[in-house]
């Protein structure tokens, strides 16, 4: 990911989550512009910030930069209720999953 890239990362989870810049940039403390502003390039956030806007996006730091993950607060979620699974849950899942990339 570039420093174009980010941008762009930020605006697309932003509106998956359904949330205009401004209340995501109030509900995490900061100006109402703060998020208008690093979605148009004119800054970009300190390393808090960051934490912050993943925690408020319910993401991991490394699911904002993985660009191929369209949807992190989804998989993340997945991903929880996976563990929680048996070897022949898994094992199922594993078989529907594989049917549904065939189509």
């Amino acid at each position: 990911m570039t420093e174009k890239d980010f941008p762009m990362r930020l605006a697309k989870l932003r509106e998956q989550k359904g949330v205009s810049a401004r209340d995501m940039s109030l509900s995490i403390g900061q100006n109402p512009g703060y998020i208008n502003n690093i979605e148009n390039g004119k800054s970009m956030p300190s390393l808090q910030g960051f934490f912050y806007i993943c925690e408020y996006l319910g993401i991991s730091p490394s699911a904002f930069f993985d660009e191929k993950n369209s949807f992190p607060d989804k998989l993340s979620s997945l991903i929880e209720d996976l563990k929680k699974l048996d070897d022949a849950q898994l094992s199922s899942v594993s078989v529907i999953v594989k049917e549904l990339l065939r189509k």
